[in-house]
């Protein structure tokens, strides 16, 4: 079967390093309630990621290359809306850092989430708001 994974990219007029600064604030950036906690600072690092009563993951930092890649592996995940709540386990979430002329292009891949997912529509039009809205905006002017 040929899966597809979402993703999305945007550019932005700031250096490699302020993105991948502004992205591993995830606090700035992936708002929710109760929100993040824990880490995303290191290689390693593990941190939750809650929106109650839908959404609850826990990531692991996996690879971290300053300015060019960040990525995360989905160790927990439960979902409310869907029959297989833990879609996500064992899925990626990938940012990829690359200049483009002046600017900086954020490629935003969620390795795992494909169309054959029953959370695939309402998950990826999350990820697109929290990517191309709240992120974009959060490198652009500090503000998600």
């Amino acid at each position: 079967m040929n899966h597809q994974d979402f993703t999305t990219a945007f550019l932005v007029d700031k250096t490699p390093e302020e993105v991948f600064a502004a992205i591993n604030n995830v606090r700035g950036w992936w708002a929710g309630e109760p929100g993040v906690e824990g880490s995303a600072n290191k290689l390693g690092d593990e941190f939750t990621y809650r929106y109650e009563p839908y959404h609850y993951s826990k990531q692991k930092i996996t690879e971290l290359i300053p300015g060019r890649k960040i990525v995360w592996l989905v160790l927990e995940s439960s979902i409310n809306f869907v029959k297989d709540k833990g879609e996500w386990k064992g899925t990626q979430v990938v940012f990829e850092i690359t200049k483009s002329g002046d600017q900086t292009k954020v490629r935003f891949t969620h390795a795992g989430l494909v169309p054959e997912y029953e959370c695939f529509d309402s998950c990826s039009n999350a990820w697109s708001s929290y990517i191309n809205g709240s992120l974009r905006s959060f490198i652009t002017t500090g503000k998600a």
